[in-house]
């Protein structure tokens, strides 16, 4: 993207967060997860507070401010951090070795909690589950250990271990978190009747190829219409089906955009091997790229009316925009 400075800027501040984590982490008697969000000061402290003399954007209460997140149990915050870190690695600057102690730091941790059950990406506020993206990105979290360890020949003490602990995730996932009735993969173990798009990810972060059979059958019933037992409507996305699912929160919600915009990668990767699934791709990303605001800006959902909802402007959708942007051009630039 051209933000050397910046992506290093990143990159340092989430390693002082996890050297702060490992002073308690080491020393607690219980397990001590790393937290999953921070104030731009690094700060934790994040209580949820609703601003009952706010109406908010078209008297749309409650207005909130914090998160109550901030407690939850989200394991899938490893596979992202450890992404990252491969990722800057790549194309920023060679990871240290003092960070390279902390990734393995991390890895090891994951080795010991990844069979835990937790709240996934969405914050559930209702139980939690063994959520089958949070299985998937925990996979990415030791296999980009692994990479970087093979690629800057870092002493790797557990790498068996982590070996070992890759493919129990990876077998665990195919065996419990596929629905062979429905050909598709679920939410969780718990909800194996209920599509979840986040699951949309397995080949964007390279947990299975865009074209394996099993993948092709969730990618088809998600672009079902709710009524037929999708996820897809007018071009768009819904994150779940919410009459299946117990969020702890309750109520209607729009489309999902970052949803709609993995969907549509998936169909571009999908599509170096059937040119159908290329073509539903570009008209999907017109449709969103014809739904940002006057400002080019995308919002967290697109409701039924075609009216932005949620967090506006939203950095997880335009991160998932650009990424399938590049994804279209890269395939255009093929063809």
């Amino acid at each position: 993207m051209g933000f050397p400075v910046e992506a290093e800027a990143y990159i340092n501040f989430i390693f002082a967060r996890i050297a702060e984590w490992r002073k308690v982490a080491e020393t607690s008697t219980k397990v001590h997860h790393l937290p999953l969000m921070f104030s731009i000061d690094g700060s934790t402290d994040l209580p949820e507070l609703e601003l009952d003399h706010l109406s908010g954007y078209q008297d749309s209460r409650p207005v909130r401010i914090g998160n109550a997140a901030t407690d939850h149990v989200q394991l899938d915050i490893y596979g992202e951090l450890m992404d990252s870190i491969y990722l800057y690695n790549k194309h920023g600057k060679p990871v240290s070795y003092a960070q390279w102690l902390d990734v393995r730091y991390i890895t090891d941790f994951v080795c010991k909690v990844w069979d835990q059950p937790d709240m996934s990406i969405w914050e559930v506020r209702g139980q939690k589950q063994n959520f089958v993206y949070s299985k998937m990105m925990l996979w990415v979290a030791v296999d980009r250990a692994l990479r970087l360890s093979e690629k800057r020949n870092f002493p790797c003490p557990n790498r068996l271990k982590w070996l070992e602990t890759r493919d129990t995730i990876y077998e665990q996932v195919m065996q419990r978190g596929f629905n062979y009735d429905l050909n598709s993969f679920v939410q969780s173990y718990e909800s194996n009747t209920t599509l979840d798009s986040a699951v949309l990810v397995a080949p964007l972060v390279f947990f299975m190829s865009p074209n394996d059979p099993q993948f092709i059958g969730t990618l088809d019933r998600i672009l079902r219409s709710p009524e037929k037992g999708g996820l897809t409507s007018a071009g768009f996305v819904f994150r779940y089906d919410h009459e299946k699912t117990d969020d702890g929160v309750g109520g209607r919600e729009g489309t999902f955009v970052m949803c709609t915009l993995w969907l549509i990668e998936a169909l571009v990767r999908a599509g170096k091997y059937s040119k159908q699934y290329l073509a539903t791709a570009t008209t999907m990303f017109e449709t969103v790229t014809n739904f940002r605001n006057h400002l080019g800006m995308l919002s967290e959902e697109i409701s039924l009316s075609g009216s932005q909802l949620g967090n506006t402007p939203q950095a997880f959708s335009h991160l998932a925009y650009v990424s399938a942007a590049l994804n279209l051009e890269r395939v255009g630039n093929r063809d």
